[in-house]
Parts: C-alpha cells; structure tokens; sequence
C-alpha cells in the first residue's frame, strides 16, 4: 500500500469519508422525519423541510469539523489527569454546539427566504439545550472516531521505537542517540536506519519519520526528537519539522524571514524565522 500517498491526501480522505457518512446518516434522518409527519394522513411539513433540515445540519458539522479535529489533535485522550480532560472536552462540547446551531440556523433562514417561507427555531433557551444534548454525544461520537482512526492507521502504518535487547537497555535508550528505529507493522518487524530519515513531521502525540518514501510514526514530541538526534545531523525547521541535513538540497528566503527547504527527494519544508538562525549555524 503507498503510505506516503495516502497520507499526503489524509486530510482529504478524512474530510470525504465525514462527508459520506454525514449525507447518507442525514438523508435517513430525513427520511425517517418524513415518515413520522405522513403516518397519520396529511403531513404538516412539506417534503422538502426535513432534508433541508437534515443538510443543514450536515454542511454545518462539515464547516466545523476542521476545527474540531485540530482541538482534538492539541488535546488528545489520555489516562492523565481526567478532571482536566473533562473541562476542556466539556468546553470543546459547548463551542462546537453553539457553532453549529448558529450556522445550521443561518443557513435554514436562507433557504426558508429563498422557498418564500418562515423558519422558526423556537426559544432559544429551551432548543439550545436540545440541540446541545444531540451535539454533545456528536462531539463524544467525533473525538472517539478521531482517535480510534489515529491509533489505527498508525498501527497500519507502522510504529517505530528504539532498538533495545534489555530493559536496562530500553531505558538507556530513552537518552542515547539511535543509529536505528524497529519499526513494527502488523506481524513484521523491520530496521529504519536513523541516517535514512529524511524529516520529521509532527503529528499529535507522535512525530512521523519520512524514510524512502515511508512513514514511521514514533510516539515522542518533536522537540525531543530533534534534540535526541541533533548528534545525527538533525536540526528542528518549524514547528511541525525538523529536518536531516544531509537531506538538505537548497534553501531559499522570504523578505517575512521565513524560508523554504527543498530536499533531494523534490519536497519542500516550510523554515520557520524563529529556528533560521539555529538552523544555518548547525550547517556550519
């Protein structure tokens, strides 16, 4: 399977798969809402209302989902400190609830103006609560879907950690400079040579190593990576890169102080002002 190509477009996929799962759940949704206003005879809705209502829901999520995911990348599920989880998942709740009541209301007064009709949400205080209690156990559904995803395609992919033959050994690891990472994927095991890894890129709680068209992720900060292997000839570029300089094919500057790095292999790397100077004095 071409890892890199996939996760290259993984934001795409992602954004599609939520798509398709949010259209075909709505349009059941609309169906069913249908179904309850015509069982008893004449219904009180016309046929088109519920799918208005559904959609707009729908392309709502869809508008916000970008955010969410980003929120739950900065905070991610942990056994840690759970009370502390729970305020900033409870608060994440309510942003995305008020965010999608608001552009689902908006976009239906549109349509209702547009069909020559009149959209009436009902009182704000008791159809917030409503809606609040469907869009907290949609953020739950979302933030589980979000990580089991994660956990999932990193085991696909492979996750990589320092070779080590003993405990004691592993624990040292924790401080030396690795000349390999084992990757495990599935039921193999393979040998990433750190001299290989051409950049770093953050991912949450782990760094993606980028080696021969591969993708290893290693669960660690990538500050502390760079640091670790800063002895190999890895510098930190940008916030989400760090970089191996012998990868490193030319630089090249923006009057804003920002740069861009281009590797051997064609890709770019973004080169961040903060780390410039830091970066061309480890060339040096």
């Amino acid at each position: 399977m071409n890892w890199q190509r996939i996760d290259n477009n993984r934001v795409l996929l992602g954004y599609f798969a939520a798509a398709l799962y949010l259209f075909i759940n709505n349009t059941i949704n609309a169906l069913s809402v249908w179904s309850e206003h015509s069982r008893h005879g004449e219904p009180s809705i016309a046929l088109w209302e519920p799918f208005v209502w559904e959609y707009t829901s729908a392309l709502s999520v869809l508008v916000i989902l970008p955010l969410m995911f980003r929120f739950f990348s900065r905070f991610p599920l942990h056994f840690a400190q759970p009370k502390k989880q729970l305020l900033v998942h409870l608060f994440g709740s309510v942003v995305f609830a008020s965010l999608h009541i608001l552009l689902m209301v908006a976009l239906r007064e549109m349509v209702y103006v547009l069909n020559t009709s009149d959209y009436n949400f009902g009182p704000i205080a008791r159809e917030f609560w409503y809606e609040y209690r469907k869009d907290a156990w949609g953020y739950v559904i979302w933030m589980m879907l979000y990580n089991i995803t994660q956990l999932v395609y990193a085991r696909l992919k492979g996750e990589a950690s320092v070779v080590a033959s003993s405990e004691q050994e592993a624990q040292d690891s924790k401080r030396a400079v690795p000349e390999h990472f084992l990757v495990k994927k599935l039921d193999k095991e393979f040998l990433v040579k750190v001299a290989d890894i051409e950049y770093l890129e953050s991912a949450g709680n782990y760094v993606n190593l980028y080696s021969q068209g591969r993708i290893y992720p290693l669960r660690a900060t990538l500050g502390e990576l760079c640091q670790r292997l800063s002895a190999k000839g890895f510098s930190r570029v940008h916030r989400s890169y760090g970089v191996n300089h012998n990868a490193v094919d030319s630089i090249s500057y923006q009057p804003s102080g920002d740069g861009e790095i281009t590797l051997k292999s064609g890709k770019k790397l973004n080169l961040s002002r903060r780390y410039k100077d830091e970066f061309k004095q480890s060339l040096s």
